[in-house]
C-alpha cells in the first residue's frame, strides 16, 4: 500500500470516528499517525517534495518574497507583469506557467520580489502536477498571495488552503503557545493556565504514545488549544505565514460599484450581484482586484506592506540632511540599531560608539543617544557616530 493510500485509509476512519470521550484516544492515535504519513510523503524518503526542483528554485532578492499561489487561469501572471515590469506568460489556457517567474516590485523604497508560480490543482500536496514543487516554494516566503476567481472564490479559497495545511503551511496563524519538554523519566505530566475545550488528556497521551514520547513535561498556554496544534509543535516542522487573499477579475462600473471583469462580459455581470460583491469583502484578508484592468491594485500594494510589517529606516550623515530617498529596510522583529548596522557593512557595528536616533522609538523630539540593542521603528532617523 502506497502512502497516499495509507493517507486516504486515516482519513477515512477519522470521518467515521464519532468524537465523544470513549473515541478520543483514538483520534489522538489517528491524528498523530496522519501527520507522520504525511511527512513521510513530503520527505525526501516519500519522493523528495522538500526541494524546489528544475524551474523552481531561484535566487532571493529583496528585503522580502511574496508568492502567488492559486490555481490555473486565475490571473496570476498578468497580475505579476503588470507590477513588476517582468513578462510572464499569459493565456486563456491551463497551465501556462510551468516554472518559477521572479520579479521584484519596489514599495516605500523596498524591493520586494514577487514570485509567479505555476498552478496548482486538487491533490498537489500529494504530489499532483508537480504540487509539491510549487508549495515547497511558498513555504519559504514572507507573505502568500492566495489569487482566487471571484465567481468561486469561497470552495477554491478551502481547497487551496487544504492543500498548502497538508505541508505544513499555517496561513494568518502564530505558533501555538504549548510546550513540550521530553525527559529521561517521571513519566507524563500535563499542565494547562486556560481551560481544555477542544482537546482532553487521554487525547494528548495518545498523540505522545504513537510518537513514542513516554516521558515529557506539556505546557498548555493557549486558550481553544486543539489537537493538530499539539501535532504541530511535536512535528516542529510547519511554517507560519500571512496570507492575503486576491479576488481577481473584478472591475469598476461608472456607478463606482465593482462588476466582473469580462471574459464573456454579460454572462459574468449576470453572474454576480453587488450584494454578493459586498459580501466578498467580509472575507478576511480578502482584497477585489482586477489585474487587467488596474483596478484597486493600490488597496493590494498597501495591505502587501502592512502585512509584511517592515521598518523603513534613514541614514544620517554628519552635517546633512537625512537620505528619505534610500532606507535600509528591516523586518519587523529584527530592528535593532545592531541590525541596521550589519544591513549596511559587517564593520560597522565594531566601529560604532553610538548611535543618535530621531522617531517613534526616540524617547526625545531632538534625538536620543542609544546603543547596539536599541529597537528601531518605522521611519526613524539614525546617524552613527563611529570611535
Amino acid at each position: 500500500m502506497t502512502t497516499v493510500q495509507k493517507i486516504k485509509e486515516v482519513e477515512d476512519e477519522m470521518a467515521r470516528t464519532q468524537k465523544n470521550k470513549a473515541t478520543s484516544y483514538h483520534l489522538g492515535q489517528l491524528k498523530a499517525k496522519l501527520a507522520k504519513l504525511r511527512r513521510e510523503l513530503l520527505g525526501p524518503a516519500g519522493g523528495g517534495g522538500g526541494g524546489g526542483g528544475i524551474g523552481f528554485d531561484v535566487a532571493r532578492t529583496g528585503i522580502a518574497s511574496v508568492g502567488f499561489v492559486g490555481f490555473p487561469s486565475v490571473g496570476k501572471s498578468t497580475l505579476m507583469s503588470k507590477l513588476t515590469g517582468t513578462h510572464s506568460e499569459t493565456s486563456e489556457i491551463d497551465f501556462t506557467t510551468l516554472t518559477t517567474v521572479p520579479g521584484t516590485v519596489k514599495v516605500h523604497g523596498a524591493p520586494i520580489q514577487i514570485l509567479d508560480l505555476p498552478g496548482i490543482i486538487e491533490g498537489a500536496n500529494d504530489g499532483r502536477g508537480r504540487g509539491r514543487q510549487v508549495i515547497a516554494v511558498a513555504r519559504t516566503c514572507n507573505l502568500i498571495f492566495i489569487v482566487l476567481d471571484v465567481l468561486k472564490p469561497l470552495g477554491d479559497k478551502k481547497l487551496i488552503e487544504t492543500e498548502l495545511e497538508a505541508f505544513g503551511i499555517r496561513l494568518n496563524k502564530k505558533p501555538p503557545a504549548i510546550i513540550v519538554r521530553k525527559k529521561d523519566k517521571g513519566g507524563i505530566a500535563i499542565t494547562n493556565t486556560v481551560p481544555l475545550t477542544n482537546i482532553d488528556q487521554e487525547e494528548i497521551k495518545a498523540i505522545l504514545s504513537e510518537y513514542r514520547i513516554n516521558n515529557a513535561d506539556i505546557a498548555i498556554r493557549q486558550a481553544n488549544a486543539t489537537a493538530d496544534d499539539l501535532v504541530d509543535v511535536i512535528e516542529g516542522n510547519r511554517v507560519y505565514i500571512p496570507a492575503l487573499y486576491v479576488l481577481n477579475k473584478v472591475g469598476c462600473s461608472r456607478f463606482g460599484h465593482f462588476y466582473v471583469t469580462p471574459v464573456d462580459a454579460l454572462t459574468q455581470i449576470d453572474a454576480i450581484s453587488i450584494e454578493e460583491l459586498d459580501l466578498l469583502y467580509k472575507i478576511p484578508n480578502s482584497v477585489p482586484v482586477s489585474s487587467r484592468e488596474w483596478m484597486n491594485i493600490d488597496e493590494l500594494i498597501d495591505r502587501m506592506w502592512e502585512t509584511l510589517d517592515l521598518v523603513r529606516v534613514y541614514t544620517k550623515p554628519r552635517g546633512l540632511a537625512p537620505d528619505y530617498n534610500s532606507p535600509v529596510v528591516l523586518k519587523r522583529g529584527k530592528c535593532t540599531v545592531e541590525d541596521f548596522c550589519s544591513s549596511i557593512h559587517k564593520e560597522i557595528a565594531k566601529q560604532m560608539k553610538y548611535a543618535i536616533v530621531w522617531g517613534a522609538s526616540a524617547k526625545h523630539s531632538r534625538g536620543q543617544k542609544v546603543g547596539l540593542e536599541h529597537v528601531l521603528e518605522d521611519e526613524d532617523v539614525v546617524h552613527i557616530s563611529k570611535k
